[in-house]
């Protein structure tokens, strides 16, 4: 029952604190002007949102590090390699999403870091995970434990790190698209992912892993007062990439990568609804859907933002439910 009370302490210290970093943050975003060019390509609709200030990941990122920092002094917590390496990765992902977004800012329009710099900088995050996993003895097997299986990987488990990071990161920055969608599945996802590190106790450091989840929840429910419609702030590529790479990895280090499939089940059609569109223009030269990723889809068919957002928070949280129940009893 400590870790469970921990975390809730987490969580509510975490909404407190984020409360108060939005209440400081956001003038101060818009006193620097650092608002979001809204593309023309995007539904009509949302050139009203033009200008509004970015980098609000902010709001999340700097509670969940102070938090966890304040744990450990508390001596609450203990500084594990399991999360060193989601902290490593949570800030590093959260420094791409910054630049990207900074660079947006500066020249005011939607290309930030090309491409392959970020394919370039991901592989480093990957490389410097692998490097610190396996010296601490992490296991590089691929487990399916409700089908019995266990793949040993060896170093093409790198490879594996990185495939799961770009394609977490990625599929949760292309759902950021809507007032408050991003982040409300991202709280189902961790809240499931919290509780599966629970249950991990073969995991050194899983009471952290658990903590920080639940601290990091905190922290997006504070973030999401001011994200909910109309938004008065969004999380940039600042946030979403962080939040990316922070679902990866734990999913990684709990060894429950293929639950991200059930877990993030949104962010995986969003992301097959961008690709399935790419290759059908480009191939067919015609249309799946009438805009891509699939929440714009639904604006185009008329749909309220707001009901958009309804529908796919509920299914997110039944995916997520899903999720637990596979990932703690199956």
């Amino acid at each position: 029952m400590l870790i469970l009370a921990k975390s809730i302490l987490g969580l509510m210290l975490g909404f407190v604190l984020s409360l108060i970093t939005a209440i400081i943050l956001i003038p101060i975003l818009k006193k620097l002007k650092a608002g979001q060019t809204v593309s023309r390509l995007i539904n009509k609709r949302h050139l009203e949102k033009d200008g509004t200030p970015t980098l609000g990941g902010l709001i999340f990122i700097i509670p969940t590090i102070v938090i966890m920092g304040l744990l450990y002094l508390k001596g609450s917590i203990e500084i594990t390699a399991s999360l060193s390496i989601l902290i490593l990765v949570f800030l590093a992902y959260a420094l791409l999403g910054f630049i990207d977004d900074y660079k947006k800012i500066k020249y005011k329009n939607n290309k930030g870091i090309s491409t392959i710099n970020k394919l370039i900088f991901q592989t480093i995050i990957a490389i410097i995970f692998y490097v610190i996993f396996i010296q601490y003895g992490g296991d590089s097997n691929l487990i399916i434990s409700s089908l019995g299986i266990n793949i040993p990987l060896g170093w093409s488990f790198g490879i594996f790190i990185l495939l799961v990071l770009v394609g977490t990161t990625n599929a949760v920055n292309i759902t950021d698209g809507l007032d408050g969608l991003c982040g409300g599945l991202s709280v189902m996802a961790f809240l499931a992912y919290g509780v599966i590190a629970w249950g991990t106790s073969w995991l050194a450091g899983y009471q952290e892993i658990a903590i920080f989840s639940f601290v990091l929840i905190g922290s997006i429910l504070g973030f999401l007062v001011f994200n909910t419609h109309p938004a008065k702030v969004f999380m940039g590529d600042t946030g979403s990439l962080a939040l990316g790479g922070a679902l990866a990895t734990i999913a990684i280090l709990t060894a429950h990568e293929l639950s991200l499939l059930v877990i993030g089940g949104v962010f995986v059609v969003e992301t097959l609804s961008s690709l399935i569109q790419i290759i059908a223009i480009r191939k067919y030269n015609k249309k799946v859907f009438k805009k891509a990723p699939l929440h714009h889809h639904f604006e185009e068919l008329g749909w309220i933002e707001t009901d958009i957002v309804k529908l796919f928070w509920t299914i997110g949280l039944l995916l997520a439910m899903l999720g637990i129940l596979y990932g703690v009893w199956l």
